[in-house]
């Protein structure tokens, strides 16, 4: 079993390999619980193994299928290697994903609220935090990730060197907006990370998160679940909104595949542009 593991964990880098060795645990675990042998399941186990995920962890179709995914890919790397015969899991049923993206991006005034917030806030991490996630469309892991090490100048442009998914170094322009909130959180210092704690170490997902989730009640921006991720689509949506391409929206998002801006996209346009705002508008004189 660890030999297989580490074959197929192998094949990943970076934060990848982190979230797909997460992933994979949860399987593994549930296999256990189950008191099931991981290399000898059959194709109905793997489909009970997707009713756990969608009947008890009550988790989205696309965390369905992305853990389902990580499933496939182990057994069938464990099909190349020998040792299984075949892949109980290449015909299980995947759950259906849908076209619009399940999370919901801020409003352009309430993304104004919030940057204003963070702005005024006497904690200098708080307007880095907001400029790198909404300002420069970064994941939470690679805002936390971020070192002052990887500051620098190209073509006469201040940049960020960004460490992101599958272990991928890309250089992102730094608007003087943004420049400004991350000189401020660095101050004068020479090394370590951009985003600290309140005790000075490196900020992770879960202070962000918390300090995400004060500036939006400071703000007065009523959300049922302030993420991280809220702040990446709302940087997709805000593009979209000011007239640039999908194709230069995808490019600056850095998503692999169009298909994903355009559940952005759709998310925005369904509720934007929905019919309902027009028949209220044509009923005005009667409402």
């Amino acid at each position: 079993m660890r030999a297989a593991v580490s074959a197929f964990l192998g094949r990943y880098r970076g934060q990848t390999r982190v979230h797909t060795e997460s992933d994979l645990r949860v399987f593994l675990r549930w296999c256990t619980e189950q008191d099931l042998d991981p290399l000898i399941i059959r194709r109905v186990d793997v489909e009970r193994y997707v009713r756990w995920l969608q009947d008890v962890r009550r988790y989205q179709p696309s965390m369905v299928s992305r853990r389902l995914s990580v499933v496939v890919g182990f057994c069938r790397v464990c099909v190349i290697d020998a040792i299984l015969e075949h892949s109980p899991a290449d015909y299980v049923r995947r759950p259906t994903v849908p076209s619009e993206s399940p999370t919901l991006g801020l409003g352009h005034l309430q993304f104004e609220a919030l940057i204003t917030t963070a702005r005024q806030s006497t904690n200098p991490n708080d307007f880095a935090l907001i400029a790198l996630l909404g300002l420069l469309g970064l994941r939470i892991f690679e805002a936390c990730g971020a070192s002052i090490g990887d500051l620098g100048e190209e073509h006469g442009h201040r940049v960020l060197r960004i460490h992101g998914k599958g272990g991928k170094v890309v250089l992102v322009p730094l608007p003087p907006a943004v420049a400004r909130a991350i000189d401020r959180a660095v101050d004068e210092r020479t090394g370590g990370p951009i985003l600290r704690n309140t005790v000075g170490a490196r900020m992770d997902r879960h202070a962000a998160t918390r300090r995400l989730k004060h500036l939006a009640e400071t703000a007065g921006i009523r959300m049922p679940r302030m993420h991280p991720h809220m702040l990446r689509h709302t940087f997709v949506t805000t593009m979209l909104d000011a007239g640039v391409s999908l194709r230069d929206v995808q490019i600056a998002a850095r998503h692999a595949d169009p298909r994903t801006t355009m559940r952005y996209d759709r998310a925005r346009k369904n509720l934007d542009r929905h019919p309902n705002y027009i028949l209220a508008a044509y009923m005005a004189s009667g409402t």
